[in-house]
């Protein structure tokens, strides 16, 4: 999850919130690609989750990686939570979870490369140690009681909260994990038309990325859990957004949505002061209860943008939000799907075509067939397999309209980080189906046997 903004004075008109938004546009020539995926770690011996402290543990983890690799430490309380370097940074998602947010570059080849670094120095700090890291949806038989809560405070905040507001918030917290990719627009139109197809499509991105199927030692029913967990988090600020369709969204369309959503806190001197529930909009007036008579930042509403977790969201850059975190060569193919469908005009144009005549009801069964059926899921007339197939054709003309080269000019363009995802497509069979059919056959019923065979 997001670290604490910085830098905003004080906002002194309504408008300085769509404003900043806006301020988040960027001429073609200097868009890129930010990449976030997180993993679980574990002792091979025990095959437990990681605690914070100990010899073999979080802390260790992170003190391993700025000794040996040149990370700059971040602290909260006295306590490493978490590192940064080159526009990087590693931080711990609740449960413990090791979250690389990767440095906005400029070709989907660098942000390959970085994964492939990042992987290599966490396994050679983890192997020195015992531990291993895996990357799948939902954790494969851990209880919510085996997973220890992560010293932030921002955490400590929701843990209580997420009790109240829906019934799958702690699983989210504490048993889930993703691959996420941040992309970049150019104006109002261009983001509007860039989230309509995020969260319309997100859908085929949750099915082809479907690796959650283990709740506690056993099937669960679904082939993402961790997508299922999202319907029964918090409907605050989650979903699929349908006023996002609406004609006349834009920037101002999402401050009034966001300053609709409940607040979580406010970060002051170090420290997060409790402000569940309480209102944005008071805020504005200096009539927060948790801080009477005090006005926000903008930093205080970037930090509330960082708060809402719908499929696809705006801050001053889009993000991808539906997929669930897998193996390596997946983490490379979220990047290229989106990147194909959203940086070229005609293939951008071509995605909304195809899903533009949907109404806010298939968008929202494909959503809920996505995480049950994965690409075998129907709704009416549409096929997730059949829809799945024609997206990532248009993702691969995308991206060979991008023409990006690698490996000194070797590669043309980035369109083989998409294979991963044509060959689950023409196989019928995503990351999920592998796993039930190692379940229901080879490992006879032991899903213990996931750390041996997919950890990283």
């Amino acid at each position: 999850m997001s670290i604490p903004q910085s830098g905003g004075g004080p906002i002194e008109r309504h408008e300085q919130l769509a404003q900043y938004l806006a301020d988040g546009c960027k001429p073609r020539e200097d868009w890129r690609i930010g990449t976030e995926h997180e993993k679980f770690g574990y002792c091979k011996d025990t095959l437990k989750p990681l605690p914070y402290d100990g010899e073999r543990s979080i802390h260790t983890m992170l003190s391993g990686l700025r000794d040996r690799f040149g990370w700059h430490p971040v602290s909260e309380d006295g306590k490493l939570i978490g590192l940064e370097k080159d526009g990087a940074n590693i931080s711990l998602e609740p449960g413990g979870q090791l979250e690389l947010s990767g440095a906005p570059l400029e070709t989907i080849h660098g942000t390959c490369d970085e994964v492939n670094d990042h992987l290599a120095q966490v396994k050679a700090v983890a192997d020195d140690i015992g531990v291993g890291f895996i990357g799948l949806g939902a954790a494969p038989h851990w209880t919510h009681d085996d997973m220890p809560l992560m010293p932030k405070g921002r955490y400590k905040l929701m843990d209580g909260y997420m009790r109240k507001v829906g019934s799958l918030g702690l699983q989210m917290m504490r048993r889930t994990c993703t691959v996420q990719v941040n992309l970049d627009f150019s104006s109002e139109a261009d983001m509007v038309q860039k989230l309509r197809v995020g969260l319309a499509l997100q859908p085929v991105a949750t099915a082809l990325f479907a690796n959650s199927p283990f709740l506690e030692g056993k099937p669960n029913g679904h082939k993402s859990w961790r997508s299922r967990i999202w319907r029964d988090l918090d409907a605050d600020r989650t979903g699929m957004l349908p006023f996002v369709f609406e004609d006349g969204f834009g920037f101002e369309a999402w401050t009034e949505y966001a300053l609709d959503v409940p607040m979580y806190f406010v970060y002051r001197d170090g420290r997060y002061v409790d402000a569940l529930g309480q209102s944005f909009r008071d805020f504005l007036k200096g009539e927060l209860p948790a801080l009477p008579g005090e006005r926000p930042t903008l930093s205080d509403w970037a930090d509330h943008l960082t708060t809402i977790f719908p499929e696809a969201r705006v801050k001053r850059f889009l993000e991808m939000r539906g997929a669930d975190g897998g193996p390596w060569r997946r983490l490379c193919a979220l990047p290229a799907f989106w990147v194909g469908l959203l940086y070229d005009q005609g293939a951008l144009d071509a995605a909304w075509d195809l899903c533009k005549d949907w109404t806010a009801e298939e968008r929202e069964a494909l959503r809920v067939a996505a995480s049950v059926d994965g690409l075998q899921a129907k709704v009416g007339r549409i096929s997730m397999r059949d829809v799945a197939r024609e997206t990532l054709n248009i993702a691969e003309r995308g991206l060979r309209a991008r023409a990006r080269p690698g490996a000194g000019g070797l590669i043309p363009d980035e369109t083989h980080f998409l294979n991963a995802l044509k060959e689950s497509v023409e196989a019928d069979r995503i990351p999920s189906d592998e796993l039930l059919e190692l379940y229901h056959g080879e490992w006879q019923g032991d899903v213990t046997r996931v750390f041996a065979s997919h950890s990283y």
